[in-house]
């Protein structure tokens, strides 16, 4: 490479044969050159080091030499070796000048031997590499600083293009987030300050921003009932990471509004909350079109289920005021009289059984829970689900051995099987021959309850699976509406699965249905699992097999009643019992009586009655006035479920309405505790 040779200039004599020669022989590339203009060429082009003549150095164009000299790279400080003339004095001031320009400069008396020419010209070299190395190092410190720059431009060119596009979004959802009437907030949980939107200062009711916000302002805003709801949430947030509340706010001009408020939590490595960022949103206006919603739907519901029942107990009625006409007009015909009244007797007791399954829908039914092993009910049920089934359909039995007591009526808990198993047997009516009632232990997480309103924990499963023909999704909506069926007409009253609904709510449980079209559906009724053992309670049959009881000589009856007729009813149905009786027509005549001296065995009195007592509160107040008084209720309606609950158990029975002489007889032998007469 012609950085790697060495220029000789010495036009005169044989030196430059010889300097020549001998560097050939070292392996040196050599170029002679044969005048100075030659040489400055040479030196223009690219060499390691020269070796000139002191007196061809004089004859060359020293303003062309410097300038050479001085337009070197700055890596660059070119190794001249100077062959000089031995003289016996002083060099001429213009020898010494020219040399002194030279700079890097090794001077060399002649004659010179061959081994100081080949070390001085060696040391020319090193110094010329090391020049080389110096170079490579500035070449390669001079591209990665132009990659640098290169990438400096394109890094800057990348934010000035992402900072664009993150402006042009956050525009975007700003935009967005306005068309939608929501507001954005950013929280800073270390130094509890608040970014938001103009639309966020607004939906609060500001018309222009507030200077500053806090996370408490959150809370201050709601109404007082609802800010321990927003402390509590918020403080959730921090810990799940998770904010989803709908809260009230009151605004500075006094309204009430509906907001809701969604975020998410922000955390560092360690697991600290920083931040929390979210929206929030007027809910008032869609909450108010959603309560419409619901009341055209709740009255549209009362109208088809104020519908059904006129249209079933007109049925009803129709027997019952014609027969009681044909017999009032022809009261002489005893066995036309006996025929009509056992019709219309037949007609009261489906409308007693149509008000039942209206009362469990409505989870108002007179209940007497017991804490049971329901797969005891179901042993004893097979029978009557079997004959219910019908001869074609097998009805298979599959029930844990190990079951979980629940509390439940078991008089509701046989009726709303009986009614699962009746609605399988239609179901399969195009195909299908099994029924299975299924018991199983199950435990509910909080997502498997989500949508009934109800609590996780441990449950007891009974199930009802038929082979039919499934329900498609239309139907399934509907399933447990009051009065509506699939069915044709006369082949039930649309209350059936209502019943079940109503009863396992009034249970504390709730009822899950799948079903595949084609493939059949199950019924899953489930009830909370009771932390008490299951007892021996009798069952709702066990009061039938004890005998009619007449009064003893005096038994009296305080008979507290505020229908009239109803009223009449009891004290004809009393006195043919030879009860004597006392009639008070609320509670504060009944107490009256009752701290009167006259006797009085037990105290039969209705449950819900005008006056502000009940009549279970009028039995507390006549056990403190006549501790030992009998105490037998009636009715056929509960209007707060806890009550009907509590009246079904303990020390105060209940007779539900409508009720025959001898279920009153029955009744009162119970409570009374005397031997038929």
């Amino acid at each position: 490479m012609d950085e790697d040779r060495i220029l000789i200039l010495a036009p005169r004599g044989r030196d430059a044969a010889v300097v020549s020669s001998l560097l050939a022989r070292s392996g040196h590339a050599v170029a002679v050159c044969p005048d100075a203009a030659a040489w400055l060429d040479g030196l223009r082009g690219a060499a390691a080091t020269s070796i000139v003549t002191e007196e061809a150095l004089l004859d060359v164009d020293q303003d062309a030499l410097d300038a050479w000299i001085a337009d070197q790279p700055p890596w660059s400080d070119f190794p001249f070796v100077v062959l000089a003339t031995r003289q016996p004095g002083r060099r001429t001031a213009r020898a010494a000048t020219v040399i002194d320009r030279l700079g890097n400069v090794v001077l060399l008396e002649r004659p010179v031997n061959a081994e100081t020419l080949a070390s001085a010209v060696s040391s020319a070299l090193r110094v010329r590499r090391r020049q080389y190395q110096a170079r490579a190092h500035i070449r390669e410190r001079e591209e990665a600083q132009e990659r640098l720059r290169a990438a400096n431009d394109l890094l800057e060119r990348r934010v000035e293009d992402r900072t664009r596009a993150v402006e042009a979004a956050r525009e975007t959802l700003a935009f967005a987030l306005d068309s939608a009437g929501m507001g954005s907030w950013d929280l800073d949980l270390i130094h509890d300050t608040v970014r938001r939107s103009r639309r966020h200062d607004a939906i609060f009711g500001y018309d222009a921003p507030l200077p500053s916000w806090r996370r408490a302002d959150f809370v201050t805003h709601a109404v007082p009932e609802d800010q321990g709801v927003v402390e509590a949430a918020f403080a959730r947030a921090v810990e799940s990471g998770s904010l989803d509340l709908e809260y009230r706010i009151r605004r500075p001009d006094g309204s009430v509004r509906w907001i809701a408020a969604k975020g998410r939590a922000e955390y560092r490595t360690d697991g600290q909350p920083v931040r929390m960022a979210g929206i929030v949103l007027d809910r008032t206006d869609q909450r108010n079109t959603e309560e419409a919603l619901r009341q055209a739907q709740k009255m549209e519901a009362i109208g088809q289920l104020t519908g059904g029942v006129a249209h079933d107990f007109n049925n009803l009625l129709t027997v019952i005021v014609g027969g009681l006409d044909m017999i009032l007009r022809r009261p002489d015909n005893l066995d036309r009289v006996v025929r009509l009244g056992e019709a219309a007797m037949s007609a009261a007791r489906r409308g007693e059984q149509l008000t039942q399954q209206l009362l469990a829908f409505s989870r108002r039914q007179m209940l007497r829970p017991q804490t049971l092993n329901p797969n005891r009910l179901l042993i004893d049920f097979r029978p009557l689900a079997e004959r219910a089934a019908g001869g074609a359909i097998q009805v298979a039995f599959d029930l844990d051995p190990a079951l979980d007591p629940i509390r439940i009526d078991p008089a509701q808990f046989e009726a709303a099987v009986l009614n699962l198993v009746v609605n399988a047997r239609d179901a399969m009516e195009g195909g299908g021959s099994l029924i299975e009632i299924r018991s199983r232990n199950v435990h509910l997480d909080t997502a498997a309850v989500a949508d009934y309103g109800v609590q996780p924990g441990a449950y007891v499963e009974v199930s009802v699976t038929d082979q039919g023909s499934g329900m498609p999704p239309e139907t399934l909506a509907r399933v447990f509406e009051p009065f509506f069926t699939t069915k044709e007409v006369g082949k039930g009253t649309g209350l059936g699965l209502s019943q079940v609904y109503g009863f396992t709510r009034s249970a504390g449980g709730f009822v899950g249905i799948a079903t595949d079209i084609g493939l059949g559906t199950t019924f899953r009724l489930l009830f909370p699992r009771s932390r008490d053992p299951a007892g021996e309670e009798r069952g709702p049959g066990a009061m039938g097999s004890l005998p009619l009881r007449r009064a003893t000589d005096g038994d009296t009856v305080l008979l507290v009643e505020d229908d009239e007729q109803v009223l009449g009813m009891a004290v004809e149905s009393l006195e043919e019992l030879h009860y004597r009786v006392v009639v008070a027509r609320n509670a504060p005549e009944a107490l009256i009586h009752l701290q009167g001296i006259g006797r009085i065995d037990i105290l039969f009195s209705d449950v819900m009655m005008p006056g502000g007592m009940n009549g279970s509160e009028l039995a507390a107040e006549a056990k403190k006035l006549r501790p030992g008084l009998k105490v037998l209720l009636t009715s056929g309606y509960v209007a707060n479920l806890d009550e009907g609950q509590v009246l079904g158990r303990g020390d105060l029975p209940v007779l539900n309405k409508p009720y025959r002489r001898d279920e009153l007889a029955r009744s009162l032998r119970m409570v009374l505790g005397g031997k038929a007469s």
